[in-house]
């Protein structure tokens, strides 16, 4: 009897011993990995700032890797001088990017509500055209939208009227159209979202609006989309973000335009090098400038550039996390 419990209780203390080392295991290797993924994402930006912050001639010395010998804002000067200017190309960006993420909400909430909550003949085809837009590069898409809004007509109205259709193309208003008609920055993936957190409300608020006599769309407006702010939120920051740095559909439909994502790319070409160290030894009497001081103020321009996506990402963090739960992809 006593060699019997005697065997248990070596049993259970190996039992506790090799629980206790899967967990040590499990520990160190999620936190290895946390660690490892933080510094894999941080890492350009811990490299990028004793970079901007160098004195440009001190740049490409060997000596001088992670601390700057003398601490200069002259590439945050020079980026500021040659791109931002006096603030309104941000300004303008900020608007368009707000502009658009404003009607996508307002076209994506509505079809997202009308294919999770309404029932119609077609809806999973629709559903299935919908995943399908987002599953399709926007590549293949490129020719037709473009010959489309370069002779672009309604009906043959504008023809019948003028004799001839519409050139839209580098014209603001074509990245408005491109998003009242469902084909913008990720669009399609906005209108998941939104039938998704549809789909997941309980059907007695429909119910309770119709007692009170509510029609579609007043139980639409006053009852599901208010309670939709987390799917809101999350399709507004998102399409914020990707609209506001997005460089495919502003470079093909409104190349000349104000947007700071197409004059970061066209600044900083490869072919406006020579142009900007000239412009650097001039302005700031710096001779020895080379091609790490191009990439310097190249890095600072982008560290302004990013500046109000890192606002937004610090002051709504915590509330995007809980929205992504919310919003969600289940369902």
């Amino acid at each position: 009897m006593t060699q019997t419990k005697t065997s248990t209780k070596k049993q259970l203390n190996l039992y506790s011993v090799k629980e206790s080392f899967k967990k040590i295991v499990f520990w160190y290797a999620f936190i290895s990995l946390i660690v490892g993924l933080g510094f894999a994402i941080l890492y350009p930006l811990i490299k990028m700032i004793p970079t901007v912050f160098n004195n440009l001639e001190d740049l490409g010395n060997p000596d001088v890797v992670w601390v700057p010998m003398e601490f200069s804002i002259v590439s945050f000067e020079a980026a500021i001088r040659l791109v931002f200017g006096n603030g309104m190309p941000m300004v303008q960006s900020i608007i368009y990017a707000a502009a658009i993420a404003t009607i996508q909400i307002f076209v994506c909430a509505l079809a997202g509500y009308t294919l999770g909550r309404v029932n119609f003949w077609g809806r999973n085809i629709v559903m299935f055209l919908v995943i399908l837009t987002f599953v399709v590069p926007p590549q293949s898409l490129l020719i037709s939208q473009y010959l489309s809004f370069k002779n672009f007509d309604i009906l043959g109205i504008f023809t019948a009227i003028s004799g001839s259709t519409i050139d839209l193309i580098n014209k603001p208003i074509t990245l408005f159209l491109l998003a009242i008609f469902g084909f913008g920055v990720k669009q399609s993936m906005f209108v998941f979202i939104f039938r998704q957190f549809f789909k997941g409300l309980p059907k007695e608020l429909e119910e309770a609006s119709l007692i009170d006599g509510c029609g579609f769309y007043r139980t639409y407006f006053r009852i599901c989309l208010p309670n939709a702010i987390p799917a809101i939120m999350t399709v507004g920051i998102l399409s914020f973000v990707w609209n506001y740095g997005d460089t495919y559909y502003t470079g093909f439909f409104h190349p000349d335009g104000p947007y700071l994502s197409i004059k970061l790319a066209q600044t900083f070409s490869a072919a406006n090098v020579n142009n900007i160290l000239y412009a650097v030894q001039t302005w700031y009497n710096v001779p020895g400038a080379n091609v790490f001081a191009f990439d310097a103020v190249k890095q600072a321009a982008a560290f302004i550039y990013l500046l109000p996506l890192l606002i937004i990402y610090f002051a709504v963090q915590k509330k995007l996390v809980q929205n992504f739960e919310q919003s969600g992809i289940v369902g």
